[in-house]
């Protein structure tokens, strides 16, 4: 699960990381408060206004702007609140900004110049372990340096045995160029951070830019989160922090219904239980010169009214031109999952495509008799051959 950029920093900050403070704010009057009460307990007229929206490179599509006085400040959250804010991340439609965030100046001069660094945590898959990843060249460009330059990217492996060394994270701000006060900083940030990630049960923490102030101070200017959706049980304050607004309707009303699906750009509909027979079936659409519309797990307790949900959610897209049920029958009976199928087919009215079903497992003869019998456009299968065969017949 995502979460803002401000909802981050409270996280972060809640396990001791120095953070650039702010205030959020959802209209313009609120962001002009929020820049008098940041100068109050600052002593700066200016702010940055940084447009939340589940997406980075908010900067290069003018979502983060400077504001150096309440008039800058009122116009320029005015310009970015309501904005439909397109990034490298958002595709070319854009996410509408709802709020935004006034955030105190940490560029301010000192005895030093301001450093700005990339650091992010994050599971490392191949290698079952957590790495700390970090670079001297933070800031805007950081997707440019890891193509052009990937050997400025640092990798420092997590043993999950003993977790973070004190070693490994002076290691990290010697690597950084940090010494003095702005290394033993560097160090508490880096410590605190790993922290904050683990005991969060986080897959992500992307921290950039990580700023040494001219003052020798750390701090997350920006907090790039995502928590591990299966541990959020755990955490019903953060799952709180859920913002469907962010997410893709369908994908939403999806999670309503215990339905786990993504939204593809192809035309054949899966309906499958299962991740792994899901990635199967989305391999068998592409055999048969198809493309999955979607990825759609129905999970092991598939019924008529979760058949119904499914088929719903699938027939939203417009591209669909077939949909391919294949259920596994293990802990579900085939039977059981045809007649919801079935069932569902009636409820709903002519559905206008195609439907391929194939169920194989407990009871799949009587579930294939059932489909067969229903004198519905239904077309059952047996074998993975006979339903790419049947995925060809319908797409020709």
């Amino acid at each position: 699960m995502n979460i803002h950029e401000y909802q981050g920093k409270a996280i972060l900050k809640s396990y001791g990381v120095r953070v650039q403070e702010g205030i959020l704010a959802e209209n313009v009057e609120q962001a002009v408060e929020a820049a008098k009460k940041l100068k109050e307990e600052y002593g700066s007229d200016w702010v940055v206004v940084k447009a939340q929206i589940h997406a980075g490179g908010r900067g290069k599509g003018g979502g983060v702007k400077v504001a150096k006085n309440l008039d800058d400040v009122k116009e320029k959250a005015g310009a970015i609140l309501g904005m439909q804010l397109v990034t490298p991340q958002t595709g070319p439609e854009g996410k509408k900004v709802n709020k935004v965030l006034i955030a105190q100046d940490v560029y301010y001069p000192g005895p030093s110049e301001t450093k700005e660094f990339y650091v992010s945590v994050l599971m490392d898959r191949a290698k079952g372990r957590n790495v700390v990843m970090y670079s001297t060249e933070g800031g805007m460009d950081i997707e440019e340096v890891a193509h052009s330059t990937p050997e400025l990217i640092h990798k420092e492996e997590i043993d999950p045995k003993v977790g973070l060394q004190g070693f490994q994270a002076r290691k990290i701000a010697f690597n950084l160029g940090l010494s003095g006060d702005a290394f033993k900083e560097m160090v508490k940030f880096i410590t605190a951070l790993y922290k904050a990630y683990e005991a969060t049960d986080s897959s992500q923490f992307e921290i950039n830019p990580v700023l040494k102030t001219s003052d020798n101070k750390i701090l997350a200017v920006d907090a790039k989160v995502n928590i591990d959706d299966n541990a959020l049980y755990r955490h019903p304050d953060y799952a709180a922090m859920r913002d469907t607004a962010e997410e893709d309707p369908t994908e939403v009303e999806a999670s309503e219904s215990n339905l786990n699906y993504v939204k593809l750009d192809g035309n054949v509909g899966c309906m499958v239980n299962g991740a792994g027979l899901a990635m199967a079936t989305m391999d068998i659409i592409k055999i048969a010169g198809g493309e999955p519309a979607n990825f759609l797990d129905v999970g092991g307790t598939a019924n008529a009214q979760t058949v119904k949900a499914a088929f719903g959610i699938i027939l939203k897209d417009p591209n669909v031109k077939a949909i391919l049920i294949n259920i596994f029958g293990g802990i579900v009976r085939c039977d059981r999952v045809a007649q919801g199928v079935i069932d569902a087919y009636k409820e709903m009215g002519d559905i206008p495509v195609p439907i391929i079903v194939r169920l194989q497992g407990t009871n799949a003869v009587e579930a294939k008799k059932l489909i067969d019998e229903s004198g519905l456009k239904v077309f059952s299968a047996i074998l993975l051959k006979e339903a790419a065969d049947r995925v060809k017949e319908v797409l020709a």
